[in-house]
C-alpha cells in the first residue's frame, strides 16, 4: 500500500473548532464511497470525536454512516479527500503531529475471509496552513 502518502503535507487547517486535513487514497485504483469504511483524525495525541468526523470528496460532504451506501461518488488516486472533525487546534505557529487512520474495503479482491479489508495509517508533522 501507499501508507506514507495518505496525509497531504501542509494541508492542516482549523476554523471555529473544526480541524481538517487532505488525504490521498492508499490504493492504486479508484474506490466508491461505500468502500470507505471509516477514519480517525488525531492531532497532538487528541482524537476528533467519532461522531463529528466528516469526509468530503468531489465537493460533497458525508458522515461515515452516509458513505455506507454511497456508490455514486468515487475516490480517485489523483484526488484528495478532506477528513475533518471537531478538534480545536489553538497554536497556529508550532508544528503539530497529525495522524490519520483509514479503513477501506477493496471490493474486487475476495479472500478466504471475504472482501479484502485494509487499515492504513499515516502521521505527519506540520503547522496549520495559512489561508
Amino acid at each position: 500500500m501507499i501508507a506514507d502518502r495518505i496525509i497531504e503535507q501542509g494541508t492542516l487547517t482549523t476554523e471555529d473548532g473544526r480541524t481538517a486535513v487532505e488525504v490521498r487514497i492508499p490504493w492504486y485504483r479508484a474506490l466508491p464511497g461505500s468502500c470507505i469504511a471509516g477514519a480517525a483524525l488525531t492531532v497532538d495525541g487528541i482524537a476528533a470525536p467519532e461522531g463529528s468526523l466528516r469526509w468530503t470528496m468531489n465537493n460533497r460532504t458525508f458522515s461515515f454512516e452516509e458513505l455506507l451506501d454511497e456508490i455514486g461518488e468515487w475516490w480517485f488516486p489523483l484526488d484528495s479527500a478532506v477528513l475533518s472533525g471537531d478538534l480545536p487546534v489553538a497554536d497556529h505557529q508550532t508544528e503539530h503531529e497529525v495522524r490519520v487512520d483509514l479503513k477501506l474495503y477493496i471490493p474486487y479482491i475476495i479472500t478466504d475471509h471475504g472482501v479484502l479489508h485494509i487499515e492504513e495509517h499515516d502521521t505527519k508533522t506540520m503547522k496549520v496552513a495559512q489561508r
